[in-house]
């Protein structure tokens, strides 16, 4: 029975080309000349430090302009932990990289799947969702209709066997 499996995570090699690059930006403009500002890369988390507010909006700038133009999509960032404040005024922001689907919306691609009375099924398997299909153009109506409904995270079909 051919299948196909949905995932969303980021090309790491193209992000950590985005990071040296944008190492490489921060550390040769002028504006942030003098100043500690840098983005440092752990598996899926990434690290932002700078002097103040002004110049981490800058930096997240910087690392946003450069994975977008690396190919990486800019809905893997998610910056919604709080900068937290250093030694004197410096700040410094933990940002993270998603990787995977997580449960609720692996959940609602299912249901989107049911509910469009496909001939295939779908199945959460860990941070991935498998959907299988009787013939090959049910599976591709499928990535057609889920590329359509669901734009919360880039999708990735993936492990295509017939």
């Amino acid at each position: 029975m051919p299948s196909f499996d949905i995932v969303s995570k980021p090309n790491m090699v193209e992000v950590r080309n985005a990071l040296d690059q944008a190492n490489k930006e921060i550390n040769t403009r002028f504006d942030f000349k003098g100043s500690d500002a840098r983005i440092e890369h752990k598996e899926f988390e990434l690290t932002a430090f700078a002097d103040d507010d002004f110049k981490l909006g800058q930096v997240h700038d910087v690392l946003l302009t450069k994975l977008a133009k690396r190919a990486v999509d800019v809905r893997f960032v998610d910056f919604t932990a709080k900068p937290e404040r250093m030694s004197g005024d410096k700040l410094k922001q933990a940002i993270k990289l998603k990787n995977g689907i997580e449960s609720v919306l692996a959940k609602k691609i299912v249901q989107t799947v049911k509910d469009s009375k496909l001939k295939v099924t779908a199945s959460i398997q860990g941070d991935a969702v498998r959907i299988a299909g009787a013939k090959k153009d049910s599976l591709q109506e499928c990535i057609a209709l889920l590329r359509q409904k669901i734009d919360e995270v880039p999708l990735q079909f993936e492990n295509f066997r017939d």
